[in-house]
């Protein structure tokens, strides 16, 4: 009469019906959960027991129960008959649509008491509240990373593995997961939704813009052992240390010159291309142009009439940093450029022409 299940003996309604009484007289010694019924908590006790006979003849994996064997088997099936009306994503188990549903609902009563973070499901929050724990039980035999969660480690052993089998239809980049495929084509539509409010620059991605605030606090945390220079971010601290190996593994296969850095051979091809789109806009006498834009932002200066560097010896303003210092030498007294006609030495090579 409470929910309109119907059943074909009297016992096996009446068995039912303890489910709504919300009684649970049976209580398991080991983990105090408790059951309506004896018999569930007989079957309860042999997840403690740790014995799983029933093993899965596809895969392997091993079970406590026989009808836990059977809904797993599904899987295996490819039978995904349960779908959603309101995304269509299908599921093999009706129960997975179920729980699959709640997320459309919006609802997230399951919060953590640490961070605030809300869950759909109470499975969500649990496994989020092992991160807060600092355990991470799931080590790589390959390279001794370790992960809090099976998961992360499961998908973690396929980069070891070299498998990329996720292409980008437009580009033709590979990856080795789904969902770095799916983040990188937001790359290709062009939509940037996440803004920085302290100066306006816009990413694809949200990590893109946590990443990009730290530049403003002005705080930089990762120092270089070698020279000390300073890093906002610990990925360009990684980067800046390749320069101190000396090694250029990236050659220019039209002039031979060697670069540190994949993105510097990239850059440095341009200029074999001849291809110069930056034009400067303020002066139509000079109408110079540059293969790129941070070139002509330099070259720019010049026009603005702004010297931000200054010779602390004899006072002359520069407008370039790199001026300066060229300038620097003078004062050195050294002068390397020697002329092989009369002997007569100089500061810079240039004045030796």
């Amino acid at each position: 009469q409470l929910c309109g299940k119907d059943f074909t003996w009297a016992q096996s309604l009446k068995k039912h019906q303890l489910n709504h009484s919300g009684v649970k007289p049976h209580s398991c010694d080991l983990c105090g959960k408790s059951f309506t019924l004896a018999g569930y908590l007989k079957t309860h006790q042999l997840i403690h027991t740790g014995v799983k006979p029933y093993s899965c003849d596809l895969c392997g994996k091993d079970f406590t129960w026989a009808q836990s064997l059977k809904k797993h088997q599904l899987i295996h099936s490819g039978v995904k008959p349960y779908s959603c009306d309101l995304c269509g994503e299908s599921f093999t188990h009706a129960g997975s649509l179920k729980t699959h549903k709640v997320i459309h609902s919006g609802f997230k009563p399951y919060s953590c008491d640490l961070c605030g973070k809300s869950f759909t499901h109470a499975g969500s929050l649990k496994i989020h509240q092992i991160i807060h724990s600092g355990v991470k039980s799931y080590s790589c035999e390959l390279c001794g990373k370790s992960f809090t969660k099976a998961g992360g480690l499961k998908t973690h052993q396929l980069i070891h593995s070299g498998v990329k089998a996720y292409i980008c239809d437009l580009c033709g980049k590979s990856f080795t997961l789904a969902q770095n495929l799916k983040i990188h084509q937001i790359i290709h539509s062009g939509v940037k939704a996440y803004s920085c409010d302290l100066c306006g620059k816009s990413f694809t991605h949200a990590g893109s813009l946590k990443t990009h605030k730290v530049i403003h606090s002005g705080v930089k945390a990762y120092n270089c052992d070698l020279c000390g220079k300073s890093f906002t971010l610990a990925q360009n601290l990684k980067r800046h240390q390749i320069i101190h190996s000396g090694v250029k593994a990236y050659n220019c296969d039209l002039c031979g010159k060697s670069f540190t850095h994949a993105g510097s051979l990239k850059t440095h091809k341009l200029i074999h291309s001849g291809f110069k789109p930056y034009s400067c806009e303020f002066c139509d006498l000079c109408g110079k142009s540059f293969t790129h834009a941070v070139n002509l932002k330099t070259h720019q200066l010049i026009h603005s009439g702004v010297k931000p560097y200054s010779c602390e010896l004899c006072g002359k303003r520069f407008t370039q940093a790199g001026g300066l210092k060229r300038h620097h030498v003078i004062h050195s007294g050294v002068k390397p450029y020697s002329c092989d006609l009369c002997g007569k030495s100089f500061t810079h090579i240039h004045t030796r022409k």
